[in-house]
């Protein structure tokens, strides 16, 4: 699992696209106990989700006509500009050009070549996740995509990323995990799964799904309903992985909850 340490290529930040941001403000303080941080109009009113004075996140108002409210995932690189030309090279396209954020940071925004978004975080003063790995918190990333290999091949050349196939025990399911370079499997950060296998998600087309770590996946479930959200994929348990269940919050950004069984 990625840490606040941050390697090269690893998630370091997360945030959620919505048409009310004080609705999903209000969603996810009952949901995982979050605060906000307000974000003035030096940074277009983006704002920060906390967990214990800890940055869990980052999200933004976007109009439903600009683009449907969902969670976006960043990964960490020293050089977003090199980062960028390697995208294109490897046949990605640029959603927005690197820029920098006041003295946070540099980011941008690209698409892989099957169009699943994804963005790029250069950390100044703003390292990115306070927290992880805890309840209430960033746990893992998933990519729904047409094509595991081609998306290993892809953000191998970009980001330096390894794979790992790991048996998903009592089947015959074969599971793509990522890492960083100079890593092991002990390092993994995130899966690559054929859109088909999950037709829920399929229905959204290719994109990065987040996982958020909580203590008991029934309770989160029925709790998100009681606020407006809904269960998109029944919680299941996975043998050596642990139970998870993905919901849609009131104005449709889908995530998942999982509680992870204990790492052997």
């Amino acid at each position: 699992m990625t840490s606040p340490t941050f390697p090269e290529g690893a998630p370091d930040w997360i945030d959620l696209g919505t048409p009310d941001l004080d609705g999903a403000a209000a969603f996810y303080r009952e949901l995982f106990g979050w605060g906000l941080v307000p974000g003035g109009p030096e940074v277009g009113g983006y704002g920060m989700f906390t967990l214990d004075d800890r940055y869990a996140g980052g999200v933004m108002e976007v109009s439903e006509d600009v683009a449907p409210s969902a969670w976006s995932v960043f990964f960490r690189s020293s050089d977003v500009d090199a980062t960028a030309g390697a995208v294109t090279r490897a046949g990605g396209r640029t959603a927005f050009e690197p820029m920098d954020v006041l003295d946070h940071g540099r980011m941008g925004g690209f698409t892989d070549p099957a169009g699943a978004y994804f963005g790029l975080w250069q950390p100044k003063e703003h390292p990115g996740f306070g927290v992880v790995q805890e309840p209430g918190s960033f746990l893992w990333a998933e990519l729904y995509t047409p094509d595991v290999p081609a998306a290993a091949a892809f953000f191998g050349s970009v980001l330096d990323w390894r794979t790992e196939e790991m048996k998903v025990e009592g089947t015959d399911y074969a599971y793509t995990t990522v890492h960083p370079a100079g890593a092991g499997p002990e390092a993994s950060f995130g899966g690559l799964v054929r859109m088909g296998d999950v037709p829920s998600e399929a229905a959204l087309g290719p994109h990065w799904l987040v996982y958020f770590h909580v203590a008991d996946v029934g309770a989160v479930v029925t709790e998100a309903r009681r606020l407006g959200g809904s269960e998109t994929l029944a919680a299941m348990e996975v043998p050596g992985v642990g139970t998870m269940a993905n919901v849609a919050d009131p104005y449709g950004a889908v995530f998942a909850v999982m509680t992870p069984e204990p790492r052997r």
